[in-house]
């Protein structure tokens, strides 16, 4: 399974990615993690990739991805020609407006409103990626919840770990009512 976050510094991209593989990790599953953003820290595009399997991994940077996750716009209308036909692709509605136009033939598309949610619910947009990771992993079932909330009790600053969990908990929650 290879799986691209796409966004803009800041908005935890490469941090969900870190988490995923991780995560797969810890559930014995072999594992290839990269990341690509701009020279700005914050509001530069960038991605993650992570490749999931159980056997060994030989493609370090893949050319087609099963599951796009879009937070940006201009990243979903440069990346969604890199998902593979039937693929996955998950978007931040509140920042990214689908194009059917722009699609790989086949694809699912599910859309979430992680950014508002995080922001209504827990106060905090920045939390967005781990509603949208904890939804990601409930419809596709790529690693178990008690490595991501163990990854993600380790990986988030200290006295935000709760409130990470609890956010990527929430997206899963959504998923179970969309799927």
């Amino acid at each position: 399974m290879i799986v691209r976050f796409v966004g803009f510094g800041g908005q935890g991209i490469v941090l969900s990615s870190y988490i995923l593989g991780l995560s797969a990790v810890l559930d014995g599953k072999r594992v290839v993690q990269n990341q690509s953003y701009g020279s700005e820290s914050r509001g530069g595009e960038c991605r993650g990739d992570v490749i999931i399997s159980d056997q060994e991994i030989y493609e370090l940077e893949p050319t087609g991805h099963d599951v796009l996750v879009a937070m940006t716009q201009p990243g979903y209308e440069k990346l969604v020609v890199s998902l593979k036909p039937e693929g996955t692709l998950i978007v931040d509605s509140d920042l990214v407006i689908p194009d059917a136009g722009l699609s790989p033939p086949g694809i699912r598309t599910y859309s979430i409103r992680a950014t508002e949610l995080a922001s209504k619910k827990f106060g905090r947009k920045i939390v967005a990626n781990m509603v949208i990771l904890g939804y990601m992993n409930s419809l596709l079932s790529l690693v178990t919840v008690e490595s991501l909330e163990k990854v993600i009790s380790q990986s988030v600053p200290d006295g935000t770990q709760e409130l990470n969990v609890k956010a990527m908990l929430e997206g899963i929650q959504l998923a179970m009512k969309d799927s």
